[in-house]
């Protein structure tokens, strides 16, 4: 059973940054793919970035050249950098694993981690 640790989330201003981290237990960390999503209320959860075993990544059109994913196999913790944040970044920010890229890109997942909230003011 993966287990899902997400934290780091807060209160910000807008323009501001937060590193937001998830710790994964009860699988193989190093071979798996990884994804943050975010759900703001009244919609639907979204990917934000993923991150392949290789480190090939990808990012939603909307954060691409704010927000950095990145991984460290040694400490089985993924990391979602957020800069220049703003109130539409509003949202529980989740992590996710699979072994394949399309399960992590599709988000789809049976389980979520209890997530991080991310409250950006203007």
């Amino acid at each position: 059973q993966v287990q899902l640790v997400e934290s780091g989330g807060g209160l910000v201003q807008a323009g501001g940054s937060l590193r937001l981290s998830c710790v994964v237990s009860g699988s193989i960390f190093s071979i798996n793919c990884m994804g943050w999503y975010r759900q703001a209320p009244g919609k639907q959860r979204e990917l934000v970035a993923a991150i392949a075993r290789g480190g090939t990544t990808t990012y939603a059109d909307s954060v691409k050249g704010r927000f950095t994913i990145s991984r460290d196999n040694a400490k089985n913790t993924v990391y979602l950098q957020v800069n220049s944040l703003k109130p539409e970044d509003t949202a529980v920010y989740y992590c996710n694993t699979d072994r394949h890229w399309p399960t992590v890109v599709a988000g789809r997942f049976d389980s979520w981690g209890q997530g991080t909230q991310v409250t950006v003011s203007s």
